[in-house]
């Protein structure tokens, strides 16, 4: 165990006249006694364990565990324990490998990641998660990415009727000389543009991507949607696939991939002057209903349209509104569905997807997954996997261990805050290992009903 500083004290106010001193001496404590709560989802879904069987071992035999005993040496880090470790402290809000140096001897992370919190030994430093890091190929990575499409199609207990393909793509700011960061106009800052792929209706994560600074063009879109459908249909030959996207996804390479490969598509579609000429008769008629009676007016149609690039006519919908304040604001949005009604396809189908930035939301704001300060792009793409791998730990968390409960929906800060970060005392008996929580903790009946709620929910 680290030696701790047993003499350092700070002093407060007094309280009933009586001094108030607070002294690092009381033992062996943790403040993140929910990493136990990650094992038990891991033991269930098995996406580290997915991730860790994509990954050779390339560290020379004498670094190997297994090879301890006939080498006489080596470490005790195994590719398990590294990946656990960081996926693990990635979801408790500690996004620094730096963060290792301190936390391998964290009671609660060594118990979550196998190993007797007290007496066994600590886990890997920061230069060892390093090393790891920087030790990833470009075919690792891509074997990875397989592996979290492997972890979603298994989420399923039996084939989907549909599966919803939420893409998207944000801005990741980079600080440093980090190759193949780019400077983006839109943005306005030097950065990487991570491409992001859920489930729109449960928020499950498929896939991520790191990329370069700059919006991806249609066949390097197709390039990920071709090996994503093949492997989608490989497991489920009759699934119904529908994507959905902005309009910078709406592109005639994307387009007739969806027609080949009969996936259904909903797509914002950037406006111009052919467009807006369209739809003028429209908006005229709702600028003039608003003069009439003073309230917000939205109205739909529906036309066929081709750009000169496109190979064939497409099917636009088209949104004319004239909000409270009297402004006019014009949606298109293109789709190759052809039955459905003009308003359930813009108000039901594609205004869905602002769920999406809920889920983006929660992998880079409250996982930290745009902290890609490695120089090399393969190192900066593994860590960008890593944290979609504490996504799927955590919405698997929320999703099935806290499903009829108040924090079904919550986010994963809050998540993280009131849930996972719940301090305790750490005793190892002779059979037993005992963690002792705060008898005032408030959510203490909480506990026992994801552990029951996982146990039903996960095989």
């Amino acid at each position: 165990m680290e030696v701790q500083d047993s003499q350092l004290s700070v002093p407060f106010a007094s309280v009933s006249g009586k001094q108030v001193e607070a002294v690092f001496d009381g033992g062996v404590l943790t403040s993140d006694i929910g990493s136990m709560l990650l094992r038990e989802v891991e033991s269930r879904i098995g996406i580290l364990s997915r991730i860790v069987e994509a990954l050779p071992d390339r560290r020379h035999p004498s670094y190997v565990p297994a090879c301890r005993a006939a080498l006489g040496a080596g470490r005790d880090h195994t590719m398990s324990d590294l990946i656990s470790q960081r996926v693990f402290q990635i979801a408790c809000a500690y996004e620094d490998a730096n963060d290792c140096d301190l936390l391998r001897f964290d009671p609660a992370f060594k118990a979550a990641c196998g190993r007797l919190p007290i007496s066994g030994t600590p886990l890997a430093s920061q230069p060892t998660m390093s090393r790891l890091e920087n030790g990833i190929r470009r075919r690792d990575l891509y074997r990875i990415a397989e592996a979290l499409v492997d972890g979603f199609i298994a989420s399923y207990k039996k084939p989907p009727n549909a599966v919803v393909l939420d893409i998207d793509d944000t801005d990741d700011e980079v600080y440093g000389c980090q190759q193949l960061a780019m400077f983006n106009g839109y943005y306005g800052e030097r950065c990487y543009c991570p491409l992001h792929i859920y489930d729109g209706r449960t928020g499950r994560l498929i896939t991520t991507l790191l990329r370069p600074g700059a919006r991806p063009t249609g066949k390097q879109i197709v390039t990920v949607l071709k090996r994503l459908v093949k492997r989608l249909r490989e497991a489920w030959p009759h699934v119904r696939l529908f994507l959905r996207g902005d309009g910078h996804f709406s592109c005639p390479e994307v387009h007739d991939f969806c027609d080949e490969q009969e996936v259904y598509f909903v797509l914002g579609q950037t406006g111009n002057a052919r467009l807006a000429q369209r739809g003028h008769a429209l908006i005229e008629q709702a600028k003039a209903q608003y003069r009439e009676t003073g309230q917000p007016v939205q109205r739909f149609t529906s036309f066929a349209y081709q750009a000169d690039s496109w190979a064939v006519p497409r099917r636009i919908i088209y949104k004319a509104e004239i909000t409270a304040s009297g402004q006019a604001n014009t949606r298109f949005v293109v789709t190759n569905l052809k039955s459905s009604q003009p308003s359930f396809l813009y108000k039901t189908v594609y205004c869905a997807r602002g769920r999406m930035e809920n889920f983006i939301k929660n992998h880079k704001t409250f996982l930290h997954s745009d902290r890609t300060s490695c120089h090399t792009f393969e190192a900066n793409h593994f860590r960008l996997l890593l944290h979609s791998a504490a996504y799927v730990l955590m919405h698997t968390l929320t999703e099935k261990g806290l499903r009829t409960t108040q924090w079904t929906h919550a986010q994963f800060n809050t998540i993280q805050n009131r849930i996972l970060k719940v301090a305790g005392r750490v005793s190892e008996l002779k059979t037993k290992i005992k963690l002792h929580l705060p008898t005032s903790f408030p959510l203490k009946h909480l506990y026992g009903t994801i552990l029951c709620n996982l146990a039903k929910a996960v095989p």
